[in-house]
């Protein structure tokens, strides 16, 4: 079907022209022989005003343009003469493809609460919001790629059906084809999986790491961009049970490299919102008042401070701000803490290195000092953590040892394993959860409000 995008038209502004546009109407009005329809097709935060002069043929559908109807408008585009438009297009033909009746309608001319718009996710995106809370998120998926294509990087696919368990937390979802009231058993009450679909018990993944680790040993670099899901049973605004992870993984790199390569990655994001979606950010700050073009592009450009565990630990020791969480070596560092160190001691983006072995996985690089491991997490100003990555550990025995010691069954991680028997390098890599940056990035409370249809505790 040939038409032109709002987008494009009001870019370009070619006044005189014949144009053919289809889109959803958000409000018509009638006065003094004309009538106004103005139409929205998703392509831009902008939408079109439709003008239909009475006694015309196309003035005989106007009454089938209700809110939420989906229509097709053909007439000439033209200045406008009215406020809060430069262009408008007088209409001479009009097709509706759906009516939408204006009492049953969800989305009245008002404004709407998100906890409501969340009961209406197939709708919520026609919404000036979630229009430009999407087109947002387009920019970035885009960008992750072009970043990393541009670097040699080789996108891969990795599991989303997985025996093991990447973090060591335990909460993952399992995947059965067992009948339920039909259960077969071991001796005694358990359940006997050698019987179900894979021959032993599997799970939906929480991250494509390790299987990640395995192709950067043959590919060099590479990084995955896909679901993940964790059973955590959190109602709060920065929590999901399905999200996207991005996870690249480098051959050949150490501690430096992981940290080089985020630091560029997360200002390579942050322009490309700026250069991209400036107009859907502008909105949000004034529909909102959180995150700027100004905020983001600081973000873009200001150094990232370098500084370890151990110092932050002497920085909050000093604080004469109060904590809910006490401060000492060795625990983990709680969103107080982290927002504390960006947002007043170093103000702007922190990487703090070198965390404690206990509060980290056993995959990271355990350092000479036998205390801590190679690992670095990028925290930013109001959220605090975003990025989280170590050296990876490529020696076998040392692998094999943390993972005794933090209880990681090394049966089912053999092939693991094999990677430090058979041509082992240093390797490193880092984790960023797409809908924790977009909901950065855009401002929005809840994260909820960053993916299309959230999956969280009894909400499906």
């Amino acid at each position: 079907m040939e038409r032109a995008l709002i987008k494009d038209i009001l870019e370009k502004g070619n006044f005189g022209q014949q144009v053919t546009v289809c889109g959803w109407v958000r409000t018509r009005r009638e006065s003094k022989g004309f009538a106004f329809v103005v139409l929205h097709d998703g392509s831009t935060q902008d939408t079109l005003q439709l003008v239909i002069p009475g006694k015309t043929p196309a003035s005989q559908e106007v009454h089938r343009c209700d809110t939420g109807a989906a229509i097709r408008a053909k007439g000439v585009l033209k200045e406008s003469p009215g406020k809060g438009q430069r262009v408008e297009v007088e209409v001479t033909v009009i097709d509706v493809f759906g009516e939408s009746d204006p009492y049953q309608y969800p989305l009245q001319k008002k404004g709407h609460t998100l906890d409501f718009l969340r009961e209406i996710t197939h709708l919520r995106p026609r919404t000036n919001t979630f229009g430009a809370v999407f087109r947002i998120r387009n920019i970035l998926a885009a960008a992750v790629h072009e970043f990393f294509q541009d670097r040699g990087f080789c996108w891969v696919h990795t599991p989303v059906i997985t025996s093991s368990d990447c973090e060591g937390a335990g909460e993952l979802f399992s995947v059965t084809s067992l009948d339920f009231e039909n259960l077969p058993r071991r001796d005694g009450s358990g359940v006997d999986f050698s019987q179900d679909f894979f021959g032993r018990r599997a799970f939906l993944t929480v991250s494509g790491q390790l299987e990640a680790e395995s192709l950067a040993m043959s590919l060099g670099k590479v990084y995955t961009f896909g679901p993940t899901f964790r059973a955590e049973n959190s109602n709060t605004t920065r929590h999901l049970s399905e999200f996207w992870m991005i996870e690249p993984e480098m051959a050949f790199a150490d501690l430096r490299d992981d940290m080089r390569l985020a630091e560029e990655f997360f200002r390579y994001l942050c322009r490309a919102v700026i250069e991209k979606g400036g107009k859907e950010i502008a909105f949000l700050e004034k529909q909102y008042q959180r995150m700027s073009v100004e905020e983001i592009h600081k973000l873009a450009e200001t150094p990232f401070v370098h500084t370890t565990y151990t110092n932050t630990i002497r920085e909050l020791k000093v604080a004469k701000e109060h904590f809910e969480f006490g401060v000492e070596w060795g625990m983990d560092l709680q969103s107080e803490h982290e927002r504390y160190l960006t947002d007043k001691v170093f103000g702007g983006p922190v990487i703090v290195t070198d965390y404690p072995k206990e509060i980290k996985a056993f995959y990271m690089r355990m350092n000479d000092d036998g205390k801590t491991v190679a690992a670095m997490d990028i925290l930013v100003p109001k959220i605090g953590e975003i990025i989280g990555g170590s050296q990876r550990e490529e020696r076998l025995g040392v692998l094999d040892e943390r993972m005794r010691q933090t209880g990681i069954p090394s049966e089912s991680l053999q092939w693991y394993l094999d990677l430090r028997r058979f041509g082992s390098a240093p390797h490193a890599g880092f984790g960023l959860g797409f809908e924790r940056f977009v909901q950065y990035i855009t401002g929005m409370a809840n994260i909820r409000d960053v993916i299309p249809y959230p999956r969280a505790p009894r909400t499906i």
